[in-house]
């Protein structure tokens, strides 16, 4: 089949390296200039079949409710109609049952992803920067007792997991700033830090060598479904070639795209199947369609600097990953470099940061590894994840004819990308999907199919 992929984010390159590798003719379509440059461009790398959780659940209402007057929460709501309506099927979906139920199948999702990341990276020879390990790191007493729940959870699902006391969360990761009060740690040896963006770019390489099209500056305007869908696309002068290569996996003359249409003027092109990764730019596609999709734009935002180099501490900045609970921060080591992120604003705007979001990075930052970041080199990002009020993506069919779904990911784009766009090459081709994808459909949100 000829399939378009609106999106070129990591859950997008890598539906487009499934679907390539199954044999289909691919052309993905991008309206900015490359791969993985918006939500997957500096998030916090975690592939965490052991800390990923939905978003919701019991408790969360209560930090949410203290944002609006807390200036040191983690979680942040811009006032609307449409921000409290999404809140409202957030805080159903966070009730224990449905947040139960969820959990296990977001563990069963990630855990599929990480052994399909592992299988492509080890095939494919994918060499990005990554490290093994995560410690969630708790202050007080009242934190590791409040994390109880969790551990139970985490136990029924079989995730290897340990409680660790202080002295052995700073022999794990020496370079903890010991002054810090610290009260415990959960060590999750299984859970993996990577770099999102790079990984991206590799597969995106694949995926040509496979036979996919890769079209940037190219804005799909409208979709209309059916036994052929067509798009409506709209090419910038921008737009930019890639060579095809041929089944010897020789380089063959690089051919670029030849638009029917004058640059900046809207063309339509028909495609035997259309997969939507379009982010935030879905819920416009599908609307028309009676596709409702209850997504919104959750924002974090990142910072990543290069660790100083002190030969009287070697040990300076993190090994792997660490998780400061308290304040939902994650600190992690990207080769030479380390990244700080957080935050979670739920509405607004992505234009400009958030002081006191960043303010928050880099306290954590300082309170655990002081002076280990050159800051004055440091790169900030702002970006929206977006997110399904239950805290789990959309993948499978839409409800209408030629269309499919692999979105709202949220914040967990990069640790469940892999086994997303497998289960919706699988379920796309008509073949049963490697892990049970059971609740993942767009049914359970009353959307349409």
């Amino acid at each position: 089949m000829r399939v378009a992929v609106i999106g070129a984010g990591v859950v997008g390159v890598a539906t487009a390296y499934e679907l390539a590798a199954d044999g289909h003719e691919v052309v993905v379509l991008e309206r900015r200039g490359s791969v993985a440059v918006e939500s997957s461009f500096a998030p916090a790398g975690l592939a965490s079949p052991g800390a990923l959780g939905p978003w919701s659940g019991p408790g969360v209402p209560g930090h949410l409710l203290h944002s609006v007057f807390g200036r040191t929460s983690p979680w942040r709501v811009s006032p609307g109609m449409r921000s409290l309506g999404w809140m409202w099927r957030w805080w159903r979906a966070g009730q224990p049952a449905p947040h139960r139920a969820m959990h296990a199948r977001l563990h069963r999702l990630a855990a599929y992803s990480q052994e399909r990341l592992h299988g492509l990276a080890g095939a494919l020879k994918l060499d990005y920067e990554r490290s093994d390990g995560h410690l969630v790191l708790l202050r007080t007493a009242r934190e590791q007792t409040r994390l109880a729940p969790t551990l139970a959870l985490l136990s029924e699902l079989g995730v290897r997991h340990t409680v660790l006391d202080a002295t052995q969360c700073l022999a794990l990761e020496p370079g903890l700033n010991a002054d810090t009060p610290l009260q415990a740690g959960l060590h999750l040896p299984g859970d993996e830090v990577g770099n999102c963006r790079q990984f991206a770019m590799l597969l995106r390489a694949e995926a040509e060598r496979l036979g996919a099209l890769f079209r940037f500056h190219s804005t799909v305007e409208s979709l209309q479904p059916g036994p052929s869908p067509r798009l409506r696309i709209v090419h910038s002068p921008h737009e930019e070639t890639t060579s095809r290569l041929s089944s010897a996996g020789d380089a063959a003359t690089p051919r670029a795209f030849q638009p029917t249409q004058p640059l900046d003027e809207p063309m339509e092109e028909s495609f035997d199947a259309v997969v939507v990764c379009a982010a935030m730019g879905s819920v416009d596609l599908l609307r028309p369609h009676g596709v409702r999709l209850p997504m919104a734009a959750v924002f974090g935002q990142s910072v990543t600097a290069p660790i100083r180099h002190v030969e009287a501490h070697p040990d300076i900045g993190p090994r792997s990953a660490i998780t400061d609970h308290a304040h939902r921060v994650v600190i992690h080591r990207l080769g030479s470099r380390l990244r700080v992120s957080g935050g979670a604003r739920l509405g607004g705007g992505a234009k400009r940061h958030q002081p006191e979001e960043l303010a928050r990075l880099y306290k954590v930052l300082d309170d655990w590894f002081p002076g280990a970041a050159r800051l004055s080199q440091a790169q900030r990002w702002n970006g929206a994840r977006p997110m399904m009020p239950d805290g789990a993506p959309v993948i499978g069919s839409s409800g209408v004819q030629g269309v499919w779904l692999n979105l709202g990911h949220g914040s967990a784009g990069w640790a469940l990308s892999c086994g997303s766009a497998r289960v919706l090459a699988d379920t796309l081709s008509g073949r049963q999907a490697g892990m049970d994808a059971t609740g993942l459909g767009l049914e359970r949100l009353g959307g349409r199919a």
